[in-house]
C-alpha cells in the first residue's frame, strides 16, 4: 500500500503459500519472478502448473518460451491438453448463464 515498505520476503512467501493451496495466479506470479530472476527451468515449472489449473496467461507465457526454445513440444502439448481439460472441467450450464447474461448487462450500458 501506499506509505508502506514492500517486503519481498513475505511478498514471495505469500505467494508461495498461495501457489501450495491451488492458487493458479499465484503460481503463475512465482513464474515470472522465476524468469525474471534467470531460473527459466523454475519458471517453467511454475506456468506448467498453472496452466494445468486453467490459468490463461500462463498457456501465453509457455507459447512465448516454446517460441524462444526454452519449452519442448511435448511439454507445451502436455501443458495446453491438461489446460483445456481444467477449463472444460469449470464449465456448467450455471456459469454459461451467469457468462450470458454479464455479457448482455455490459452491452446494455
Amino acid at each position: 500500500g501506499l506509505g508502506v515498505e514492500k517486503d519481498r520476503g513475505k511478498s514471495l512467501h505469500h505467494l508461495e503459500e498461495a501457489a501450495i493451496g491451488g492458487h493458479p495466479a499465484a503460481r503463475y506470479n512465482l513464474g515470472i519472478e522465476a524468469w525474471n530472476n534467470g531460473h527459466t527451468e523454475r519458471a517453467v515449472k511454475h506456468f506448467i502448473i498453472a496452466a494445468a489449473h486453467g490459468h490463461d496467461g500462463s498457456t501465453k507465457a509457455l507459447m512465448k518460451m516454446f517460441k524462444e526454445g526454452f519449452v519442448d513440444k511435448d511439454d507445451l502439448a502436455a501443458a495446453l491438453r491438461a489446460h483445456q481439460a481444467a477449463v472444460n472441467s469449470a464449465k456448467s450450464p450455471q456459469r454459461e448463464a451467469a457468462e450470458e447474461y454479464r455479457r448482455k448487462m455490459k452491452s446494455s450500458n
